[in-house]
């Protein structure tokens, strides 16, 4: 499909400014705006910043699916993905692929054969990832496609063909081609250049409390790690080593490092499996032995409640373009994540800004984010630069640590093969927020981590009174004092560029 590849590459330098592109993927104008009408592939020194590049090992789409704009460039004007589908075309690519949701994997491989169009329906594979993660819970062991995986493990006698594919010619839809796209895309230079967070090494706990975590501010910090055995010695040899067959929590599965591993190294998708298993140190103890918490966030109340504590800390593995898209950490907590190996690209809005295409619910319960990360970078991460209230950005790196205040949406994508730990908190600097929290009318939708969710607060409070008594009591009469005197800049009439310490909106 050279047609489509070479509109990758072009830019819309000449192009006149269209209409804002939306989440949905079935968008076409916004397909048609990232790609240029040009035929001929252009000098890479002549893209402007609104083009797109591929990276340089992606394959063409497997069965040739190309984007709808280059329809109109077609001399035919004939789709066959209409034809194919007879009186079903009327329907969007997203409702024909929901329905093909409801089918087994036997199903999908017998209407695979009535046309040329469902054959590259029937064969879009995060419809057999789902098959996959739905019937082998206890693991699986990745075939280069997650369809051959699916047939392996369930029809091993069958010969799966593997990386033969007919590729169907005339098939158009932006839908089909731009999972493929995001999952091909590289990262462009303009998405990781700003590092607009504040950075501090060697800080004391006090500058830490008084400029960071009581105003509710990010930091990045550097050094904390140092005397880390995790930082010398975690790699994926030595984890394999370590926990042998002892299996991790990734997505709704459990696998072996070995098998996960193979996974990340052979998959090629939109939205990559994460492992990111909460009770790591107790499958493994020594891991847990292996780190240190930075000195900033010894203080843990919720260790009060013991065993009956929500998860608090994970392991996290994960291979370039995985990584957690917009989301406000459990239960009000704080947290902070540190790098092992790797790299992680970070954005970040305080609690007062809802991220563009981001939808959460009146009563906080669920979030709508119907992008992929590297969808939502497309189509939304330009706009925030004309944002009054610009995100926070940094990329962590191996050795640093990023805090993540109660509250903050953010977004994180692996630039890289990555492995870090990670922790949530609570501090007297934000009990008050976290119990206000766990009592919330719809706490037993709200709270996670935790087998009582609706009993969680009571639980906490009491631990927490007779434990440090009189301590609520003071932060009560703390808070009401602060909220008699005059009000104090916000962090956004404050903020100032990390980098040049002078008021700067412009980051």
């Amino acid at each position: 499909m050279p047609l489509c590849r070479d509109l990758l590459f072009q830019t819309r330098k000449k192009r006149k400014k269209s209409k804002k592109s939306t989440p949905t993927k079935h968008n076409s104008t916004s397909l048609k705006q990232q790609l240029s009408p040009q035929h001929q592939q252009q000098p890479e020194e002549e893209d402007t910043e609104e083009g797109f590049s591929l990276r340089a090992s992606a394959p063409s789409h497997k069965y040739g699916v190309q984007p709808l704009g280059n329809l109109y460039f077609s001399p035919s004007s004939f789709n066959s993905r209409n034809s194919g589908l007879g009186t079903l075309q009327i329907l969007t690519d997203e409702l024909v692929l929901e329905i093909l949701g409801f089918l087994d994997g036997a199903h999908l491989g017998v209407l695979a054969t009535v046309s040329k169009s469902f054959y590259v329906f029937t064969n879009h594979e995060p419809l057999w990832r789902n098959l996959v993660l739905d019937n082998l819970v206890g693991g699986f062991l990745y075939n280069g496609s997650w369809k051959s995986t699916y047939v392996t493990a369930f029809y091993p006698s069958f010969t799966c063909a593997g990386s033969l594919a007919l590729n169907v010619r005339d098939f158009y839809s932006d839908y089909l081609f731009q999972s493929w796209l995001c999952a091909n895309l590289e990262m462009k230079s303009e998405w990781l250049e700003w590092d607009n967070i504040t950075r501090r090494k060697g800080i004391s706990i006090e500058d830490f409390v008084l400029n960071f975590e009581e105003p509710n501010r990010p930091v990045l910090l550097e050094g904390c790690l140092d005397n880390w055995v995790a930082l010398e010695k975690w790699n994926r040899n030595f984890l394999i080593e370590t926990c042998g067959d002892i299996k991790f929590s990734v997505g709704p599965v459990e696998m072996k490092l070995e098998d996960y591993f193979r996974y990340s190294d052979l998959v090629r998708e939109e939205r990559p499996l994460y492992l990111f298993d909460p009770k790591f140190g107790e499958k493994v103890p020594k891991l847990g032995l292996e780190y240190d918490v930075p000195v900033y966030f010894k203080e843990d109340l919720f260790s009060v409640l013991g065993n009956e504590r929500p998860d608090y800390r994970w392991i996290i593995i994960g291979p370039a373009g995985s990584g957690s898209s917009f989301h406000i950490d459990p239960n009000s907590t704080s947290a902070w994540n540190a790098v092992i190996k790797g790299s992680k690209k970070w954005v970040l809005f305080p609690p007062e800004v809802v991220p563009p295409g981001v939808h959460p619910s009146p009563d906080g319960a669920e979030v709508a984010c119907p992008v992929s990360i590297v969808e939502w970078f497309m189509n939304f991460y330009g706009a925030t630069k004309k944002w009054k209230k610009k995100p926070i950005e940094c990329v962590c790196k191996a050795g640093e640590v990023i805090f993540v205040p109660n509250g903050w949406w953010h977004l994180v994508i692996n630039l890289e093969d990555s492995i870090a730990i990670t922790q949530n908190f609570v501090s007297r600097r934000n009990l008050l927020n976290v119990l206000d929290f766990l009592k919330k009318p719809n706490a037993s939708m709200l709270v996670s981590g935790t087998r009582d969710r609706v009993n969680l607060y009571e639980k906490f409070r009491k631990a927490i009174e007779a434990t440090f008594p009189g301590t609520i009591d003071q932060l009560m009469s703390k808070a009401e004092e602060k909220k008699s005197q005059p009000k104090k800049l916000t962090f956004w009439e404050s903020v100032s560029d990390s980098n040049v310490g002078a008021f700067k909106f412009s980051f």
